[in-house]
């Protein structure tokens, strides 16, 4: 049974506005998001487009652009423009926390994409994986730069 919700919460020893930037545009998104390229349209509607060497295209959505506290998009990994029933909703929520950031990831939509149940819980478990380590990297990246 596909769970429909990933839930992961970190706090990162930079400014908001830091973190913002890193969420939001392309030349860190290529880095520590996409390992290959990332492009952006960073406005409601816009197109995203992430680049991974052994994941390929996730095609994706602009939804909420709310700097710096809110962003989100809708993506889909099975080369398709995103769509109800083929792609999920990622929101990121950023909120000061001392002299950091605490950055919450919400992705939705498993339980109504239109695949197989087998591949509903495969990308559902691929995403989960995947949060746990590319919001480390976001954490080390933050971390590690000036903006």
């Amino acid at each position: 049974m596909t769970t429909n919700t990933i839930e992961r919460e970190i706090v990162i020893a930079a400014p908001p506005e830091r973190v913002w930037d890193i969420v939001t545009q392309a030349e860190h998104l290529g880095t520590w998001f996409a390992d290959s390229s990332a492009e952006i349209d960073l406005r409601p509607g816009g197109e995203l487009k992430l680049t991974w060497k052994d994941y390929g295209v996730a095609e994706g959505r602009v939804e909420t652009v709310e700097p710096p506290h809110t962003f989100a998009f809708r993506w889909v990994l099975e080369g398709e423009e995103p769509a109800e029933g083929n792609a999920t909703l990622v929101v990121f929520t950023l909120a000061p926390e001392g002299a950091g950031t605490r950055l919450r990831v919400v992705e939705s939509g498993f339980a109504e994409l239109a695949f197989d149940a087998e591949s509903r819980d495969r990308h559902f478990e691929e995403h989960t994986k995947g949060w746990r380590a590319e919001l480390d990297e976001l954490r080390a990246y933050a971390e590690s730069i000036t903006v």
